[in-house]
């Protein structure tokens, strides 16, 4: 019976993800609801703060391969502070960082096919998107160790094919102004 737990296994701990481990993740933005067609925010995938104003990308991200396939790590993303432009700038550079590792290339690359790999249509975009992350431990706000995603690494350093696996040259070259979201791709375990 399902309301019987006796034989059910006990509680599973996770303990948190070493810090600095990198690994392929897959990222999942959980939608807010909140557009901003002037800013190209659309689709509801922004969130709004309405204590702060600010608003962001609330992301799930998902180990896909190594010791800790399938754990999961959530951080957000800035777009925009009340406070001043430093919030969404830092998550400017993220994103570009996530583009330039999913698509393979560099940061110094200012190829045109390299610029054109840094434009999205919009934030569907990003839902879905792998690449190579750097995991972190950070405090949170009860003084709790957690795990959290703020660095993509480019092809440039040394462990980023052996985890990125080749990025095909069909891929680098027709990337357009964007790539399809991942979401339908999605292995089951992660749907």
């Amino acid at each position: 019976m399902w309301n019987d737990f006796n034989n059910t296994e006990s509680q599973q701990s996770f303990d948190l993800i070493p810090n600095n481990t990198i690994a392929k993740v897959r990222m999942s933005i959980k939608p807010g609801g909140y557009d901003d067609a002037n800013q190209g925010w659309v689709g509801g995938y922004a969130t709004k703060n309405d204590a702060t104003g600010s608003i962001y990308l609330a992301c799930e991200f998902v180990v896909l391969e190594g010791e800790y396939a399938r754990r999961k790590v959530w951080s957000l993303i800035g777009l925009h502070s009340n406070k001043g432009a430093e919030w969404g700038n830092i998550g400017r550079s993220f994103i570009k960082a996530i583009l330039n590792s999913a698509r393979g290339f560099s940061e110094n690359d200012n190829s045109p096919q390299a610029q054109n790999s840094r434009r999205i249509s919009g934030l569907a975009d990003l839902d879905g998107i792998e690449f190579v992350a750097k995991i972190t431990t950070k405090k949170d706000q009860n003084e709790d160790l957690r795990n959290e995603i703020r660095f993509a690494i480019a092809p440039d350093h040394k462990d980023y094919k052996s985890i990125m696996g080749a990025i095909s040259s069909v891929a680098k070259t027709s990337v357009n102004s964007a790539v399809t979201p991942a979401a339908n791709n999605r292995p089951a375990w992660a749907k």
